[in-house]
């Protein structure tokens, strides 16, 4: 009998064991048993009222498609809060991957940190987080793209020109780095009178405008750090001889230069980064290294 019960001990401390397996390794155990079919990709977008961001997911569901993958969006509606809680489901219902593009750099580094706990690989899009481990981001060079419109509006008024700045989200990597990188060229070759924050937002940017232009009425040129800002720049300025440079390079600022009324958008390809996300999931299935930054080229567009 005392065998027996010595046995029966022995076999709840084994069984508790088990139980008690760290996520971490049943995240792994789960992941070398499953097929590239049964693959579930959580993936949280800032917000999809920018048709940049539209592109981007156009471009992950494509390309999701055509590996055979799953995929299960949420849309932060541009509220950090709402994204955090939003990645926090995405990880309770076990998706396997996470690709993030941030509404803010520093407010969902816990959501990162848990999915970090969880053995679930980020991937970064548009956005860097400030804490937190990410297998890869993915973006364009924000810095050399604020350089290359910073540049542009030397070329066209020359040295100690009086200019403006419209900036995105505080927090966000994007704000910081095309800021820096327009301030690089800014700095030394232009006289910056003024620089809010239109958070990205195209009422924003028209609202923003309208006061700028109020107190600095002698502007020659106003670098917006995205497009609906710097479309709702646009719409402020009517008339009056103020060229209006963006960053992005979506649809609507692509014909609003073919127009002749943006002057000019320092274009990305956000549907190749969505792509290109999707393939940075699928080397990591495979057990392949992958980049830790993956820069995705610019180019100028501008009126003819």
């Amino acid at each position: 009998m005392k065998k027996l019960f010595i046995s029966a001990i022995t076999m709840l401390i084994f069984l508790a064991g088990c139980s008690l397996e760290s996520p971490l390794e049943s995240n792994n155990k789960d992941k070398s048993n499953k097929k590239k079919s049964e693959v579930v990709i959580g993936v949280s977008i800032s917000t999809l009222n920018n048709p940049f961001f539209v592109k981007i997911k156009d471009g992950i569901e494509d390309e999701a498609k055509k590996q055979g993958v799953k995929v299960k969006f949420a849309d932060a509606q541009d509220d950090a809060a709402k994204q955090s809680n939003d990645i926090d489901d995405l990880i309770q219902q076990n998706v396997d991957y996470l690709i993030v593009n941030p509404t803010d750099s520093d407010a969902i580094s816990g959501s990162i940190q848990i999915a970090n706990d969880q053995n679930i690989p980020v991937i970064t899009l548009d956005r860097e987080v400030a804490k937190g481990e990410v297998a890869s981001f993915i973006a364009s060079d924000n810095v050399k793209g604020g350089e290359m419109g910073g540049q542009l509006i030397v070329e066209q008024f020359g040295e100690n020109a009086k200019v403006a700045e419209l900036e995105g989200i505080p927090g966000a990597s994007a704000t910081r780095e095309r800021g820096k990188g327009f301030h690089n060229v800014a700095d030394k070759s232009l006289d910056v009178v003024s620089k809010q924050s239109a958070k990205f937002n195209r009422t924003e940017g028209l609202n923003v405008t309208q006061n700028i232009i109020q107190a600095h009425p002698d502007i020659k040129a106003i670098f917006a750090q995205n497009d609906e800002m710097a479309l709702g720049a646009v719409e402020a300025v009517g008339n009056k001889d103020i060229k209006v440079i963006g960053f992005d390079g979506n649809e609507d600022a692509i014909k609003s230069v073919e127009n002749n009324k943006l002057y000019a958008t320092v274009a990305q390809q956000p549907s190749l980064m969505g792509e290109e996300s999707i393939k940075t999931v699928m080397h990591l299935f495979d057990g392949k290294k992958v980049e830790k930054k993956n820069k995705i080229p610019l180019e100028m567009k501008k009126q003819n």
